[in-house]
């Protein structure tokens, strides 16, 4: 059974017309991939923009304390930053706060994929999350509009690469270990089809409120028939285990 969350993205899905073929097609189960990435990979890294690192902690990786990947922090954002410690992250209040798209994307988790023509629906499975890329032409609402932890999307396709555009992103973590994103900030991601098995992309954001350079991640994911998304289903009473236990 489709969980209640996703009814209004897929009945979107349902009355968009069906998907031309000079696109590829992304559609599917899609898991992330540990192998290194395919050389193919250079194409999308050289798009990225001047002044903007790549930072590795995809997957299970977690930075330590005061890590950042190159990142360059504003004064104001490192001082918050350095306060944090892991246990901070134990407590009823965050244990299940989902962090926003930003984080996200890069975790050891799987998303479901459906496309069409004039929009596309993504199922994570961290978090229950469901995120909706409008293809239709439509720009981003205005700046003061109401932000959420999936942002606003939108799409278009550059020969045959997915490139997608979100703003109006609600401020969250960007490395997990006290590093976090303002309301401002901006990611652009490009994804790329190697194969029927393989799918790759850049994630790229900027953030002039919080960080002097710009930051990507590079992401590359295995397609896998017959599978479907799982509820992640929080349980916050592991923060009170925690609390008694330490551990």
């Amino acid at each position: 059974m489709r969980r209640p969350g996703i009814a209004a993205a897929l009945s979107l899905l349902l009355a968009a017309p069906a998907t031309g073929q000079e696109h590829p097609d992304l559609s599917g189960f899609w898991n992330l991939d540990f192998a290194p990435p395919r050389p193919e990979a250079q194409l999308l890294l050289a798009k990225l923009p001047p002044d903007t690192v790549v930072i590795e902690d995809t997957g299970v990786v977690e930075f330590p304390e005061d890590e950042y990947g190159a990142l360059k922090l504003k004064p104001e954002a490192q001082a918050k930053a350095s306060e944090w410690k892991p246990t901070d992250e134990m407590t009823l209040s965050r244990v299940c706060a989902a962090p926003s798209i930003v984080y996200s994307i890069q975790g050891p988790f799987p998303f479901e994929l459906h496309q069409t023509d004039d929009i596309i629906v993504i199922e994570y499975e961290y978090f229950d999350r469901v995120r909706v890329i409008f293809m239709d032409g439509r720009d981003h609402p205005p700046a003061d509009a109401p932000h959420s932890k999936m942002g606003h999307s939108v799409g278009h396709w550059d020969g045959d690469e997915l490139v997608i555009d979100t703003t109006h992103i609600e401020p969250s973590t960007i490395t997990n270990n006290g590093l976090e994103h303002s309301a401002n900030i901006h990611m652009v991601e490009r994804y790329r089809k190697l194969d029927e098995d393989t799918l790759i992309a850049t994630q790229w954001f900027e953030d002039a409120q919080v960080l002097d350079n710009n930051g990507a991640r590079l992401i590359q994911w295995r397609k896998h028939e017959g599978q479907f998304i799982y509820p992640y289903d929080c349980d916050p009473s592991i923060a009170v285990e925690y609390q008694q236990t330490g551990q």
